[in-house]
């Protein structure tokens, strides 16, 4: 394992905000695992960063610390039963070649999440998902090694408390569990999930396959969603915020065009779309110096080019406080902030 200084991280944050860390080091077998197990206890008061793809993270300000990326690579069946295939990809795997090659390999199960920015072992850290499939739906496993005590352990898909756009690793234990590989279980009779926001129309009675699901899914973000190697992004940067269900009626007969999703395991709950809150207050390709939000889509925060993490954010607040002043909800960022 090789420690630099100063590094930047512009490169490794999909925001495109230059920062730097005061140390950098990657990881890419067993080896490099145990020595940085090895340097943090030997350095107890210096904060660890794990970076995957960089992508579902804005950084305020330098990091004064080490910041490690994980760049660790296999991808392979392990187990196979009467009903589903069980594939495990290490956590350094970039998570859409991940799903498309798992596409190639004949497994379905995948397809939903498809173009999502990141890598395998960062999908569980945020619970990702698109189009009616979470991560959490797929997972059957993961393997993370304790950076403090050098314990490893397998969590199971309860072991994770998976939740919206959240989970133990997020919530609880950042930075403190690398995550080293994720196995799926794909079942061999997939349920095809189309019934979701423009993926049935877009299939047209086609017959379903993984492949179609992923292409037409491909063609829905990136008609929507900026390209990160073209414009800073992070995709998505507030979460759909969940409502009581009195809450939204309530708003359903101000704003009769409110969007409402039921939550099958809570009826008393319902999810609304922040991208329609905030296009209703009319954010949507507001621009202020390089920081903006995406014309095409008003869920999105944008780096023009040479904004701040920190002027990133002041917009992001100001967008949170006025959905709240018209609408009286709280948006919050599905990113982390770093601070």
């Amino acid at each position: 394992m090789q420690i630099q200084e100063n590094y930047s991280l512009k490169a490794l944050n999909s925001f495109g905000v230059a920062v730097n860390a005061r140390y950098f080091t990657s990881l890419s077998c067993q080896a490099d695992i145990d020595a940085l197990i090895q340097w943090r206890a030997s350095h107890p008061d210096i904060p660890v960063l794990l970076l995957g793809g960089g992508s579902n993270m804005l950084f305020h300000n330098d990091f004064d610390g080490l910041a490690v990326a994980v760049r660790l690579h296999t991808r392979e069946q392990v187990a196979e039963d009467n009903d589903a295939f069980y594939i495990k990809a290490a956590a350094g795997e970039n998570w859409h070649e991940f799903v498309r090659w798992s596409i190639d390999q004949g497994y379905a199960g995948l397809e939903n999440l498809s173009l999502i920015p990141g890598t395998v072992g960062a999908a569980p850290m945020q619970n990702i998902g698109a189009y009616g499939v979470e991560l959490a739906d797929r997972m059957h496993c993961l393997n993370a090694v304790d950076l403090l005590s050098g314990e490893r352990r397998v969590f199971s898909t309860e072991d994770c408390q998976f939740g919206y756009r959240d989970s133990f690793f997020k919530s609880q234990q950042a930075d403190r569990w690398l995550i080293e590989s994720v196995t799926f279980r794909l079942a061999k009779q997939p349920k095809w999930v189309t019934a979701y926001a423009g993926v049935e129309t877009a299939l047209a009675g086609q017959p379903a396959s993984a492949r179609l699901i992923s292409d037409t899914i491909i063609g829905l973000r990136q008609s929507k969603l900026p390209d990160p190697a073209q414009i800073g992004n992070a995709g998505s940067f507030f979460k759909n915020p969940i409502l009581p269900i009195e809450q939204w009626h309530i708003l359903k007969q101000q704003f009769s065009d409110i969007p409402g999703y039921p939550i099958a395991e809570d009826e008393a709950f319902i999810k609304t779309s922040a991208g329609w809150l905030i296009d209703q207050c009319h954010w949507k390709a507001y621009r202020e110096g390089d920081a903006g939000i995406y014309d095409k889509h008003a869920l999105v925060l944008v780096n023009h080019g040479k904004a701040s993490g920190a002027e990133l954010w002041a917009l992001a607040e100001r967008v949170i406080k006025s959905v709240q002043a018209k609408f009286d909800v709280v948006l919050e960022a599905e990113p982390r902030v770093l601070r």
